[in-house]
Parts: C-alpha cells; sequence; structure tokens
C-alpha cells in the first residue's frame, strides 16, 4: 500500500449560537472546519480534522510511502518542517495527516481504530463544554439542559473577566446538573484562555472557591509560563489543567518539571501520535490526560488505550455539516461504534454544495489575543458580560486557527 495523494476540503460547524471564550465570541455561531484526505494506491482514503498550512511541503515527507508506518512517518514530517518550525498551524497540519494514516491503517486492518490501539473498552467518560461565554443566563441553563439529558454531570464553563458573572453562572450550572443528577454532586470547571496574571488567577479562583468547588482552572496564564501556572497552583485548591496549545513534548518538559501542571490536556488537531506520546510522558509522572477539540474523534479512539485518560471534552452534540461519525453520546460518555479506521464519512458534495463562511483574523476573534489582556485593573465589561464581548465577523475567505474557543 503507497500513499498517492491528498485532498482538502472546509466545512463549518454550526452551533446555532453564540460561541466563544474570553478573548472573543463568534456572534452566529458558525466556525470554520478543516479537513484533509489522504489518498493510496488501494483505494483506502483516511480523514483528518486540522488545518493544511504549507501541506504540499509536508506531504512531500510522506508522499509513496506506505501509510501504515504512520508513527515513523509523523516523525518525518517533524524532520521536513526542522529549519522553520513545527508550531502552532503547521504543527496541526502534521496531525491532521498523522490521524489520517491512523484511519487508514486501521481500515487496513478491518477493525476501529480503538481497537487497534489497544483498546479494551469502547466507552470515553466526557465533560459538557459550551463555549458558553457569549450566553446570557436563561441561554446557559437552556444549553446545560440538553448536555444533562444526555448523562453529563461535569461541566467546564468559559469565564475570567469578571468573578460574581462567573460564580453566577457556574452556580446555575451546579444547580441544574445536581437536579439532573438526583443530588449527585456534579464537576465544575473553569477556562479562562489565558487572560489572566498570576496575582489576577489566585485572587479570582480563590474568591470562586469560597462558595464553589472547582475540579480545575484552564489555562489561568500564559501557555509556557511554567513558574506563573505553579504559582497558581500553588495558590488555589482548584488542579491546573493546561496543554492544549502545546506543540511537542519539548514543549511539556518544562511545565511537569515546574509542577505547573495537574491534569495534562491535548488538543485533537495535533493527532494521534502526539497524543499517545504526550500521554506516556504524563503517565511517568502520574499526571492524567484530558483530550480536548470540538470534533476530537482521533484522541477518542486513543484514550481508549492509554492508562491516565480522566476524561474528553464534549462541545457540540452534532458533527461539522458534511461529516457523519460512528459514535453517540450515552450515560455521560462517547460510545465509539465498530466501523474500521476512525468511523468518520464525509459527503463532499454536501460540503461544496453549503453555503460556507469562514471567521475572520479580526481583532474581534477568540483566536486574537485582547490588546489588554492580563492588564485589566477592573472587570473588563458591566453588569452582564456575555452581551458586551467582542464579536467575530465572518466572511467568505479566511480561516481560523486550529484551535479555535477551545
Amino acid at each position: 500500500m503507497r500513499i498517492t495523494g491528498y485532498r482538502t476540503l472546509t466545512t463549518v460547524q454550526e452551533w446555532g449560537r453564540p460561541v466563544g471564550d474570553a478573548n472573543g465570541v463568534y456572534a452566529d455561531g458558525v466556525v470554520p472546519v478543516s479537513i484533509v484526505i489522504v489518498e493510496t494506491d488501494e483505494g483506502i482514503s483516511g480523514v483528518g480534522l486540522g488545518p493544511y498550512v504549507e501541506i504540499e511541503r509536508i506531504f512531500a515527507a510522506i508522499d509513496g510511502e506506505d501509510p501504515r508506518a504512520v508513527t515513523t512517518l509523523y516523525d518525518r514530517m517533524l524532520r521536513h518542517t526542522f529549519k522553520a518550525g513545527h508550531a502552532g498551524p503547521v504543527f496541526g497540519t502534521i496531525g491532521a495527516l498523522d490521524t489520517a494514516l491512523w484511519d487508514i491503517k486501521a481500515q487496513a486492518a478491518g477493525e476501529p481504530l480503538w481497537r487497534l490501539l489497544g483498546g479494551r473498552d469502547r466507552r470515553v467518560p466526557a465533560y459538557a463544554s459550551g463555549l458558553d461565554i457569549g450566553l446570557s443566563d436563561d441561554e446557559l441553563v437552556s444549553t446545560y439542559e440538553v448536555y444533562a439529558r444526555h448523562g453529563l454531570r461535569a461541566a467546564k464553563l468559559k469565564g475570567g473577566l469578571d468573578i460574581e458573572h462567573d460564580r453566577r453562572r457556574l452556580g446555575l450550572v451546579r444547580e441544574l446538573l445536581t437536579e439532573a443528577g438526583h443530588g449527585l454532586r456534579p464537576g465544575l470547571m473553569l477556562d479562562v484562555n489565558e487572560v489572566w496574571t498570576r496575582k489576577q488567577a489566585v485572587r479570582h479562583v480563590c474568591e470562586i472557591e469560597r462558595t464553589l468547588d472547582l475540579i480545575w482552572i484552564e489555562e489561568p496564564v500564559r501557555r509556557w509560563d511554567a513558574e506563573g501556572l505553579a504559582a497558581v497552583g500553588r495558590g488555589v485548591r482548584a488542579s491546573v489543567a493546561t496543554g492544549e496549545n502545546l506543540t511537542g513534548l519539548e514543549q511539556y518538559r518544562p511545565l511537569i518539571a515546574a509542577g505547573a501542571v495537574d491534569i495534562v490536556q491535548m488538543a485533537a488537531v495535533w493527532g494521534v501520535t502526539h497524543f499517545l506520546r504526550a500521554s506516556a510522558l504524563a503517565h511517568a509522572h502520574d499526571l492524567p490526560v484530558s483530550p480536548i477539540g470540538n470534533s476530537p474523534v482521533g484522541l477518542l479512539h486513543a484514550a481508549t488505550s492509554v492508562p491516565n485518560h480522566l476524561t474528553s471534552e464534549l462541545q457540540d452534540l452534532h458533527p461539522p455539516v458534511g461529516l457523519s461519525v460512528d459514535l453517540h453520546v450515552e450515560d455521560g460518555a462517547f460510545i465509539l461504534g465498530d466501523s474500521p479506521g476512525l468511523g468518520v464519512r464525509v459527503d463532499e458534495d454536501r460540503i461544496r454544495s453549503a453555503i460556507r463562511r469562514s471567521a475572520a483574523h479580526s481583532s474581534e476573534s477568540p483566536n486574537v489575543r485582547p490588546e489588554r489582556a492580563g492588564r485589566r485593573l477592573l472587570a473588563e465589561v458591566g453588569v452582564d458580560p456575555a452581551r458586551q464581548l467582542p464579536v467575530a465577523r465572518l466572511n467568505s475567505h479566511n480561516e481560523v486557527s486550529p484551535t479555535a474557543g477551545h
């Protein structure tokens, strides 16, 4: 079997409501999703969800190779980006190709990827994540009622701009999930997407912890600030979760060495091989792992095979336009199917015929760090931060970075 080519597509995730975080909000909830399809001479194609920045240069590393040699091909792609570096969207392109190769390998073996990787249980525990900072209180409750009906009993809210606003919203979701769980204590997490300084993080979380219990605080300071993340961890009761924007083991090592991370996260867009390697590194330090992403199907399969998986992020309950995935959500978990490979099918005709809009690289996007992030003396907004956040406006030409809104 040999790799013969690739195709790229862009579809959209249609949320039907505003989605975003402390950096910005997509007002109409239409978010682009990039797709890479790798072709072989035996008619088997693999699907990877992620960007395709500089894909011609990276694809040259695997063109004509046997796709079943996926882990060595991953390293080969890294070597092809040696001089310029492989961070950011370039790493995401490698991850999309890597995921597609795993899809091919499992299809060729006639097995679902979770089985090929050595998983025993197709059930992957999940938590609800609504990218919900742009919602009113009533909309927030309605959104998490849907998650609760699917058995989700843990939730991660977006926040970081106002203590009282965050406290109230966390309380509303706690009440909802407690009732849905017949009194069972729910799990609550807060994700602030790197908008705080170290002192802001400790003050904000400690104030919330006076009345609420948080399982973790996610990305309280900048992703590379090992000393700052460790300081936050010492100053609050909640665990510190981070890692979704780290690309490569070399970026995890300083954080783990400094005791700066309690929950090690990996983004779906960085690929299956990256997840497996980062999970092994975390396991060597007795740390749990938690995949994140809107469509983390590759990492869900991989999560079944690692000993330190904690829980996986469940964002939208529906796949992007034109995609179908052999999994469902039941009793608070993803349930993976038996289709060979990832179980992802792409309806290219539907994607091409759909009216697609891509989010702009504007200063109002969740993908652009606000100018005064980390330098706010008072709450950034007034009585209702959800209604006064900047929003991303959309056009038909641009794409967003791979981990938008996570």
